[in-house]
Parts: structure tokens; C-alpha cells; sequence
């Protein structure tokens, strides 16, 4: 975890929402200082978008997500309405995401209806060669294991266009549906009460 995010506080169900809290010094901490992009539009700090996205995999998708940032310096941000400012940038990293992944899928779907056109294509030859050598060479050894081969071929050749179709696209949608739930995601700033000299203490308590 980045030095920067001093705390964190587990996610948690709340409800029927999804609680995900941190704790940061002030609020810049939470986006990416290196990026030169309004601050609506900038990247979240990469240990902050790791938590909150790992926390929010953790819950069904269904299920809507609240982000409170625990801050102990007030927001000093020039805008009259500092959490609202964040939530939109929040929402709109999440929601780039989205767009970038969406992209991903559709790339995905593409290839694999290649593939699939490449791989039946393939296994039409080799099915329509192994039949032409059984009929030409019925008892060559030799042709015996060309067929083999020819068979081993059909299946490699359908191997690319099977993998995605039964395992590559869903881990992929659903990312991309986790994102879409986050870029609708709410945001509250809890700050830190300033210390009251003289005043009595109570033993803080960890989570």
C-alpha cells in the first residue's frame, strides 16, 4: 500500500450497498499527481484504484457501491461542492474503464469469430484430405498416420476460437459490468475532527 494511503478500512455490506472506505491525508492523495489532466478528468492513485476495485470484485454486481474517504485535512479543491467534485471524477476514471474494456470484449468477440471462421475452414481441408487418403491408400501405414495427424490438426485448429468462446469472454463482461456499477458509484468525505485541547481523550480504536 502507497505511504500516501496511510489507513484503509475494509469493505464491507452495508445494507443493501456496498461500503468501501479509506483513509487518505488530504484529497489529492487520491488521484494521480503525475497526471496533467483536469482534476475531473484525472487518474486515481494506482494503490487507491487497486483497493477500491479489488473491494468492489468482492461483491455481486447487482450490488451498488459507496466510497467514503476519510480525510484529516479539509478539501481544498476551489469548488463550492467538494464531494460532489470527486464523485464525478471517481465516476469518470471508472467509467473510461468501462469504455476501454467494452473495447476489449468487442476486440475479443471479433477475434474469436475469426478464428472460428479460420478453424472450421481448416478442419473442412484436413477432414476432406484424410478422406481422400483413406480412399486412395486404405491400408498404408503411412496414410494411417497422416490421418492422425490430419485429425490432431482440426482440433489445434479449433483450440483459439474454444477458448474464448467458453472461457475467454465471461471474466471479461463481467469486469466491464463491475466497472459500469462503479462509474455510477457514491461518494462521501468524512474529515477529521480537529483535536480540542484539554479535552479528554478516548483510546482509539483500530479496525
Amino acid at each position: 500500500m502507497n505511504e500516501k494511503i496511510k489507513t484503509v478500512v475494509r469493505g464491507k455490506k452495508v445494507g443493501e450497498s456496498a461500503v468501501v472506505q479509506l483513509r487518505i491525508h488530504d484529497l489529492s492523495q487520491l488521484f494521480n499527481l503525475m497526471d496533467p489532466s483536469p482534476f475531473i478528468d484525472k487518474d486515481l492513485d494506482a494503490d487507491a484504484e487497486n483497493f477500491i476495485e479489488s473491494w468492489a470484485l468482492e461483491f455481486p454486481v447487482s450490488t451498488p457501491i459507496t466510497v467514503v474517504v476519510h480525510l484529516e485535512q479539509p478539501p481544498i479543491l476551489g469548488v463550492p461542492d467538494p464531494r460532489r467534485f470527486t464523485e464525478l471524477a471517481v465516476r469518470n476514471f471508472f467509467q473510461s474503464k468501462a469504455d476501454t474494456t467494452r473495447r476489449e470484449f468487442r476486440q475479443l468477440m471479433r477475434t474469436g469469430q475469426i478464428s472460428l471462421i479460420i478453424g472450421i475452414a481448416f478442419m473442412a481441408l484436413c477432414l476432406t484430405l484424410s478422406k481422400v487418403i483413406t480412399q486412395e491408400f486404405p491400408v498404408s501405414t503411412t496414410a494411417g498416420w497422416l490421418r492422425e495427424g490430419l485429425a490432431v490438426g482440426c482440433w489445434v485448429a479449433m483450440w483459439k476460437p474454444i477458448d474464448i468462446y467458453l472461457y475467454g469472454w465471461w471474466p471479461l463482461l463481467r469486469r466491464l459490468r463491475i466497472y459500469q456499477k462503479m462509474s455510477r458509484l457514491r461518494v462521501e468525505l468524512k474529515i477529521k475532527e480537529p483535536a480540542i485541547q484539554g479535552a479528554p481523550t478516548s483510546p482509539a480504536h483500530t479496525v
